[in-house]
């Protein structure tokens, strides 16, 4: 029986953090779909579709075996009933810290409640364990380096989506 696995978030943008649970979700799992979702309570940054080609290009450029990696997107709809569609039997959190725990939990027991999908929560290589994508904006934003954070293709882009936000306003 062949084991699916969804790893959702806003991927905005995504980081080496994230990066680090996907490889480590793949060796877990027969399938893992990377879900870049839609997060009603964030303005994103980049569109879905943006957000789901740095995912494939920064998987590509770490070199993280994609045969049994999918990109995907949910603009709108319950996440469980994503998983319904794909066969997927578990969801995968990362968490930083236990405030994310908090924040997950009980999204992870509505969804078992809903679905009967059970939430795999995978703690931050505490390499990591201090990135977050907000963070990574906004050093963006305020020109600083951000290649310790996030793969090359991921930086540019933000160094691009940066300056069009100077000149803008």
């Amino acid at each position: 029986m062949l084991t699916i696995a969804v790893y959702p978030g806003s991927f905005d943008p995504i980081t080496f953090g994230h990066l680090d649970i996907a490889e480590r979700a793949a060796k877990l799992f027969d399938e893992l779909h990377i879900l870049v979702v839609h997060n009603p309570a964030k303005s994103p940054r980049f569109s879905s579709e943006e957000r789901v080609e740095l995912v494939r290009a920064s998987l590509s450029e770490v070199g993280i075996e994609s045969k049994k990696i999918t990109v995907d997107t949910l603009d709108s709809g319950l996440l469980v009933n994503y998983c319904r569609m794909v066969g997927a039997t578990a969801l995968v959190k990362g968490f930083r810290t236990s405030v994310d725990l908090d924040y997950e939990l009980p999204m992870a027991q509505v969804n078992r409640d809903l679905a009967d999908v059970e939430t795999c929560f995978i703690p931050a290589d505490p390499i990591h364990g201090h990135i977050s994508s907000t963070l990574v904006k906004q050093v963006a934003d305020l020109e600083g380096s951000v290649q310790k954070y996030v793969p090359e293709v991921v930086a540019r882009a933000l160094a691009s989506s940066s300056a069009n936000r100077k000149a803008k306003g």
